[in-house]
Parts: structure tokens; sequence; C-alpha cells
């Protein structure tokens, strides 16, 4: 059996028993960190019974395989991260596809977990959200990521890096407007723990103004988008379209240009302009 097991994101009191037990009884161990897993079974009161190996980004490709013998053999294999839900933008998901091709059983012990814990806390709607992740490093390819999401009505988890922190804040605001409202949360559930709510416009403000800037482990929530009604045509979707190109954008920024304003699905726009397009 495969075991994801979720561990504290902060506090140590937030191990569950079961946890523990699976530590205890797991043939092998694959942790994100293993000092980071003997620290914590330390701190549980935990001995260990199996073997611990590592199992990180950097030899998850290689040690995929090995883990997947030692299911087929019937053994128990226990995967912990860092922090939270392993597979959660964390390692995991790659054993666990092999496992089910393998027909070998999966299971979790559910836990932690930093995005349901930001949500919960963020004061914005929950009935309807999504999780994106950490959004890409390059300034280019973050805008248009954000810009694909603008017409998002999802409440919309990302996780960031402390220094990304104020460029991702300004970056939302310029593609969704620096009215939308978010919420920052740092350290959630360790002693320093804060959560700062506003419009995206405040927490830019806020975050810009920090001495040490913005530290600890960040998740941030993002309302999602009003919905907009529309009764354009797919000419003038088209029409649209080729303004903004004909002022400079690629076809490509232009379609997302026009889905922010308009708030009809990218591929309407798209459908728009390849059947639609107007004549000269």
């Amino acid at each position: 059996m495969l075991i994801l097991a979720a561990t504290p994101i902060g506090q140590v009191g937030d191990a569950s028993p079961r946890l523990a037990e699976v530590l205890r009884r797991a043939d092998v161990v694959a942790a994100e960190d293993t000092r980071r897993l003997r620290r914590l079974a330390r701190d549980i009161g935990v001995d260990i019974g199996g073997t611990v190996v590592s199992y990180f980004e950097g030899n998850e490709q290689r040690r995929t395989p090995e883990l997947i013998e030692t299911l087929r053999g019937g053994g128990t294999v226990v995967v912990a991260t860092d922090a939270g839900m392993p597979s959660v933008s964390d390692p995991g998901y790659r054993l666990v596809t092999a496992a089910i091709a393998a027909g070998i059983q999966v299971t979790a012990v559910p836990g932690p977990s930093a995005v349901l814990t930001a949500l919960a806390v963020s004061g914005l709607p929950v009935d309807r959200f999504c999780f994106e992740g950490f959004l890409p490093r390059k300034s280019g390819e973050r805008a248009r990521r954000l810009a694909e999401s603008a017409t998002e009505q999802r409440t919309m988890v990302f996780f960031e890096s402390p220094h990304r922190t104020v460029a991702t804040l300004r970056a939302m605001a310029k593609a969704w407007g620096a009215d939308r409202r978010a919420a920052v949360c740092r350290e959630l559930t360790k002693t320093y723990e804060e959560v700062r709510r506003g419009t995206l416009a405040e927490l830019v403000a806020w975050a810009a103004t920090l001495e040490h800037g913005v530290r600890g482990e960040v998740t941030i929530v993002a309302g999602g988008a009003e919905p907009v009604a529309t009764d354009l045509a797919a000419a003038d979707l088209a029409e649209m379209v080729a303004a903004r190109e004909a002022g400079g954008d690629s076809t490509r920024d232009a379609i997302a240009a026009v889905v922010a304003a308009t708030g009809v699905r990218k591929r309407e726009v798209y459908a728009a302009v390849h059947t639609g397009a107007p004549s000269d």
C-alpha cells in the first residue's frame, strides 16, 4: 500500500495519531527532507521502524521505480513531505500515478493543508475555489497566466515565495484590477502567523512598505471575478481583438485583453477571431 501522509505546516501538535502510526509501521518512508522527518518523528515521540529514504524533486524520477518495486513486493511505503499533503505542489504525484498504473492501493492520512487553512481564514467565498500553485517566476509568463485567470469566478489560492510576493500582488492588481479583494496569509499556524485582508491595492501598499519585506511561508487567496453579462456577437469580439492587434498587441495578448474586458470565455473569443473576423 502507498500512503500519502500529511505533516504539520507549523504546529507539531497538529500531527495526527494516525500519522504517528503509519510512520511507526511503514516498511519504507520516502521523505522530502530526511532530517526534517526524523526531527518531526522525535518531536511526536515516534520511532520509525522502516527504512527512511530521500524523495524530492531532484531524485523523484529515479527513485519512483525503486519504491514501486517495494510496493509490488508487498511492502508499505509512506510519502511525507516537509509540510502539508504530498503531491500538492510537492513530490508524490509521479509515484501515485505509477502506483495506480501498477494496480497498487493508494490511500492518505489526511491532515494539515496550507491551501485549505488559508482559504478558511481568508474571509473570501469558499463555496467554489481552485488551487493555482506557484505562478511562473518570469514576469511575462506570470502576466499571461494571470490574464488567463481574469474571468475566473472561483476563489483562487496561490503559493508564493516571500521575496516575490510584492511583485505578484502588483501583477495581480494590473491583470485583475486594483479593487479585487484578496488575502495574504503568512506563517500559518506558526508563532508569527499573520493574515492581511483587503483590496490588491491595499495589499501592495502594505507589502511594499515592510522594512524587511514579506517573510515566511506565503499563501495568497484572491477573490474571483464578478460575472459579466454580455450580448456581444462574434463579429464584435473579432473587431475588439483586431483593434488591440492594430495597437501593437499580439493575437494572444489581444484575446486575453478582450476576455478580461468582456467576461466572455476565452474559447468563444478565440472562435470569433478565427470564424467571425471582420473583412476589410
